[in-house]
């Protein structure tokens, strides 16, 4: 196998520190996010350049489960990727902003917000390095990318009464994915642990036979009126 066929790009996060993981063949390095950014845009931009969806047009079965519970109003994709769990949302009649590395993904977001007659914002965004924006969204999503040092900021960004939803594989995927590196999975749980000053509404493990995950819905409470 070349080094160009097995060439991964990980996120790696230490308290104050973010790196990514370098891993070609059995080699490990460290990269600095100053190299990595451009590399992780091409990366996902090609991941993404094809006519097929690569994960699909449909949302997580667990948002559709619950979109119930969620509050109308602001809604926050992040790492959105093609857009699936956003473009649900829009068509619910969320006002949903996504935001990503990838200009091809999201302009994939685009296209299917058209195609089933709803507007969604993007904006490029290097997850790594960007701030969000303190008590302004109603609704916040995350799957599938796991960035440690971002769940403190997207329950600063939740507005009271908001609510996060947060789907990624855990340790356990490593059944069907043996070099899948340990430290970019979730550990027994560890959502439980990021939002425990969050109001825990819904948490699931699951394990289907070919991936295996955790998803949580978790609601920032609402300031006690005296």
């Amino acid at each position: 196998m070349s080094a160009l066929t097995s060439l991964i790009h990980r996120l790696f996060v230490r308290p104050s520190m973010v790196f990514r993981l370098l891993i070609v063949g059995s080699t490990f390095m460290m990269v600095s996010v100053v190299e990595a950014a451009p590399k992780d845009k091409e990366r996902w931009d090609r991941k993404y350049g094809t006519e097929e969806y690569i994960f699909g047009k449909t949302p997580i079965a667990f948002l559709k489960k619950y979109l119930h519970l969620l509050p109308k109003g602001k809604a926050l994709d992040i790492a959105m990727g093609e857009g699936r769990n956003g473009v649900f949302l829009a068509a619910q009649g969320f006002q949903v902003t996504g935001i990503d590395i990838s200009e091809t993904g999201l302009s994939k977001a685009r296209t299917l917000a058209k195609e089933q007659g709803v507007s969604i914002e993007t904006q490029v965004v290097d997850l790594e390095t960007t701030e969000l924006p303190a008590n302004t969204y109603d609704v916040i999503i995350c799957t599938y990318y796991l960035q440690r040092n971002l769940f403190p900021q997207i329950i600063n960004a939740l507005k009271p009464g908001g609510m996060v939803v947060v789907e990624t594989y855990t340790v356990d995927h490593q059944k069907y994915r043996p070099r899948f590196p340990r430290q970019f999975l979730l550990e027994p749980n560890e959502l439980l642990h990021h939002f425990k000053d969050l109001t825990v509404l819904q948490y699931q493990l699951q394990d289907d036979g070919q991936t295996a995950y955790a998803s949580i819905l978790a609601a920032k409470p609402k300031p006690v009126r005296h």
